[in-house]
């Protein structure tokens, strides 16, 4: 019988697995229980891919071609901390299950597997996972408010300026990620959509420091987006993420 599911919009699910018979397994499972699924046949680009999908959960097979599952949880866990990630393991290999929670999984199935207990670990991790933010639509902060959705800066009630596209989407990102601080490599991938080996650049910090100037009460004081010495930036304490 197909999961009941209460949300309005169901759950995306990333099924990252190369067996193409198991993945094709998988994939109707969830589809008939009522879950969106993307599905993967390698371990490259599923980073980028969890992340512009904005998935919910992951299933991720630890064997993988190209890139291992376990290196790809590394990845994960570094840009999205709180994706809920099941690993899928072959039967006996318990060294890469205890090295898979240790790095974050939140649970794990083992091969060979029932569509029946997949679904129950499916079901129990996203029931306890606490519900992540897919978009944002302003910022608040000492009576300014920060409109993400028309990119606009309102103080008192009247617009004070405009922002740039790139400018909204680095505190879009920053309020998405607010947990920790995004580096700059990080902003130049995922807002810019360049691949920062090898680049030596200031675009990140320059951009940042104009939008300072439109959003701080005091840019040689920032509070909205802190800078962390060695780490990056961050968004400020204070400030209230409207989702």
């Amino acid at each position: 019988m197909p999961l009941h599911l209460s949300m309005a919009c169901p759950p995306t699910i990333l099924v990252v697995e190369d067996d193409s018979a198991v993945r094709r397994g998988l994939v109707d499972a969830l589809r008939f229980a009522g879950y969106d699924v993307i599905e993967s046949g390698c371990g490259g680009g599923v980073v980028d891919l969890a992340v512009e999908s904005s998935v919910d959960l992951v299933l991720l097979d630890v064997m993988l071609p190209k890139v291992d599952g376990l290196t790809i949880l590394e990845e994960l866990r570094h840009v999205e901390p709180t994706l809920p990630v099941i690993m899928v393991t072959a039967l006996g290999a318990e060294d890469d299950r205890v090295r898979g929670l240790k790095t974050g999984a939140d649970d794990y199935v083992v091969k060979p597997f029932s569509a029946n207990e997949v679904l129950a670990r499916v079901e129990a991790v996203l029931r306890r996972s606490p519900e992540r933010r897919t978009d944002v639509r302003g910022l608040t902060n000492n009576g300014s408010r920060i409109d993400l959705e028309r990119r606009e800066v309102q103080r008192n009630g009247d617009v004070a300026c405009s922002l740039t596209e790139r400018e909204a989407a680095i505190l879009r990102y920053l309020a998405v990620n607010r947990s920790r601080a995004v580096d700059r490599d990080e902003l130049l991938h995922r807002v810019w959509g360049l691949d920062p080996k090898g680049i030596r650049t200031r675009t990140v910090d320059m951009t940042v420091a104009r939008l300072r100037e439109k959003i701080e009460p005091d840019p040689t004081q920032p509070s909205l987006v802190r800078t962390v010495r060695g780490k990056g930036y961050v968004l400020g304490d204070d400030v209230e993420v409207d989702s």
